[in-house]
């Protein structure tokens, strides 16, 4: 290529051509940002709808819900705002103002990435009453089963959390068994073709209520219904 035709660019035209840029970067940083806090108020009011629906699918029967946080003492103590930081659980009353089962979250490694759910658990039978998924990514059409398939949701209609006689602790730990296998009321019957998925749902439950169980039986008197229905 003879000198005649080369293209030149003098250092101000890059400086320029290079403050464009950066500036371009700016406002579009800028823009993402004003994006993401004006749509947040929104995706945290869902998120909150969202939470509040689920409860009323784990605890069948409820009419209203309480907010509860886990202070330093392992009491529990009604709350309003539930972005408060702590261990927070939702507690479900029925007409006559009568505890029928405290929700819990909780989560684990899933397939894919972190699974997070949602159960409700009734003190008076020591049962696991309801499930739900409130965040998952796994595959669909094998391990969002965990979501969808009836024989699967079946194992949380009643899977027993009972304590020990001591109140200490769950006497059997929830565990997940292979498809077609379970024998037991505390065991989690896994879905074939989903055994990653349906397994880690019985190790998070099993952990969670390890935890859970016995505080909220021990302080299950604590809960009391909210005088406005939410």
């Amino acid at each position: 290529m003879s000198e005649s035709t080369m293209t030149y660019t003098s250092p101000a035209s890059s400086a320029k051509m290079l403050r464009a840029m950066v500036g371009i970067g700016i406002v579009c940083a800028l823009l993402i940002v004003l994006t993401f806090e004006g749509t947040l108020p929104r995706i945290e009011k869902l998120r909150a709808e969202a939470l509040q629906k689920a409860i009323f699918k784990v605890i069948p029967g409820i009419t209203k819900t309480g907010t509860y946080q886990l202070n330093a003492n392992n009491d529990f103590v009604a709350i309003e705002n539930e972005e408060t930081a702590g261990e927070i659980v939702y507690a479900g009353f029925d007409d006559n103002d009568r505890l029928i089962g405290v929700a819990v979250e909780a989560s684990g490694q899933g397939y894919a990435d972190i699974i997070r759910i949602l159960y409700g658990y009734d003190p008076e039978s020591q049962k696991i009453i309801g499930f739900y998924v409130l965040e998952s990514k796994e595959t669909p059409g094998l391990g969002d089963k965990i979501e969808k398939d009836p024989s699967f949701l079946a194992n949380f209609a009643g899977l027993d959390v009972s304590l020990e006689d001591d109140l200490s602790s769950v006497q059997n730990e929830v565990v997940p068994v292979k498809n077609g296998t379970k024998e037991n009321p505390w065991e989690v019957d896994g879905i074939t073709g989903a055994t990653i998925s349906s397994r880690a749902i019985g190790n998070i439950i099993g952990a969670s209520t390890q935890y859970w169980v016995p505080i909220i039986y021990n302080n299950s008197k604590t809960f009391k219904a909210p005088a406005v229905t939410n």
